[in-house]
């Protein structure tokens, strides 16, 4: 059992963790409210190999799911909880998460016909049961690590080696990561055809959010839950900020080096993309740690990122739901049909001389009204934990 003191001190740290969250998640929201055509260069992601800001967004919030899930069990532990009771509330959990991506994927309209199943709540929940599962099997870090290598080098076994079906090997017969013609992409299209990504150009082609993609995407949480694991037994001092700084500068060095073999590409979520995305992940999470754990600044600048933090996934599902409810409110204006949504571009944001600046203010403005019922949960300390 731990002691009143050390879930006083695990609470503290969390608040760190809060932080980070937040950060990812209004940063989220933005990328996925960008202004359209005008927004710049890094509010957008790489069409296909390459790396923007944007593409670092859903990395880290898989990465923060990994750490959290190492307190969150540690918690059920010592409050008496069974492995048993732990699996059943992350299977729960993961249900529910999966459901909930549906919605997103679907709203307003749930045509059966061509639902996505794939998406980002959906890749979470994978994720998620699978890191817990890993940590309740062995906790050891040897063991976690040796499992991170293992998914990290199979997958690119599998990319490099494996031939695509009715296209050959890649690298030989067809280009290696090719858009189309690659494993992820073919397992995709033979699953769930017709109930792929409708917002490529290429739909029903691919999906970012692909079946085969997931197994790295664990590897995302897996890096996120040994520095759970590290935190977990460090104490708040710069040499916890020097490991952290440390463990960030070694995986971007390895992920950039293995990139000139294996691209960065957020779509097939390369193993060289999972070392790069956790890097900056570290990167982030050494300066919040830094800032808020060691130098103890928890005042004003924490606080919008500690109400997003704290309801992460509700801020989440308020952002993707509320663009379909105002897409589809429409009315006549000056002789034309529009909606909610194109209205405030063209009468509000259109008068910015700068498309970049004028995007960029519309993604602002979307993320505060998104902060709105974010902060009036927070405020009748209502967190809805899925």
């Amino acid at each position: 059992m731990t002691s009143s003191a050390e879930r006083r001190e695990t609470a503290q740290r969390l608040l760190s963790l809060d932080v980070a969250r937040g950060i990812t998640i209004a940063f989220m929201i933005m990328v996925n409210n960008n202004g359209g055509s005008g927004s710049w260069h890094f509010m957008n992601h790489a069409a296909w190999n390459g790396l923007t800001a944007t593409d670092l967004v859903f990395p880290t919030f898989a990465f923060v799911v990994g750490i959290s899930a190492v307190f969150a069990i540690e918690s059920r532990l010592a409050r008496g909880a069974t492995r048993g009771q732990i699996v059943r509330h992350a299977a729960w959990r993961a249900v529910i998460l999966v459901l909930l991506g549906i919605v997103v994927n679907s709203f307003p309209f749930f045509e059966l016909e061509h639902m996505r199943f794939y998406g980002v709540l959906q890749r979470i929940a994978v994720c998620y049961f699978a890191v817990t599962l890993l940590y309740l099997w062995d906790r050891r870090v040897r063991s976690l690590v040796a499992v991170l290598v293992v998914v990290l080098v199979g997958y690119w076994m599998l990319l490099r080696l494996v031939p695509v079906p009715g296209a050959g090997m890649p690298g030989r017969d067809v280009p290696f990561m090719d858009v189309r013609q690659n494993l992820v992409s073919w397992i995709d299209r033979q699953v769930f055809p017709h109930h792929l990504y409708r917002d490529l150009p290429d739909h029903n082609v691919r999906d970012p959010e692909g079946l085969l993609s997931d197994l790295p995407a664990i590897g995302t949480a897996l890096m996120g839950m040994l520095t759970g694991i590290y935190l977990r037994t460090q104490r708040r001092s710069s040499a916890t900020t020097r490991g952290l700084a440390a463990a960030a500068i070694g995986s971007l060095a390895l992920g950039y080096v293995w990139s000139l073999w294996f691209p960065l590409n957020k779509n097939l979520w390369t193993s060289s993309y999972v070392l790069v995305a956790g890097g900056y992940s570290l990167a982030l999470l050494t300066f919040v740690f830094w800032a808020v754990e060691e130098k103890g600044w928890r005042t004003r600048w924490t606080w919008l990122w500690i109400v997003f933090g704290s309801n992460a996934i509700a801020a989440y599902m308020f952002s993707e739901l509320l663009p379909g409810v105002l897409h589809n409110i429409h009315f006549m204006y000056d002789g034309k049909r529009t909606d909610v949504i194109a209205f405030v571009l063209d009468n509000v944001f259109a008068h910015i001389p700068d498309p970049g600046w004028a995007a960029f203010a519309y993604s602002v403005s979307f993320t505060t009204v998104c902060f709105i019922p974010v902060w009036m949960l927070y405020r009748r300390r209502i967190f809805l934990r899925v």
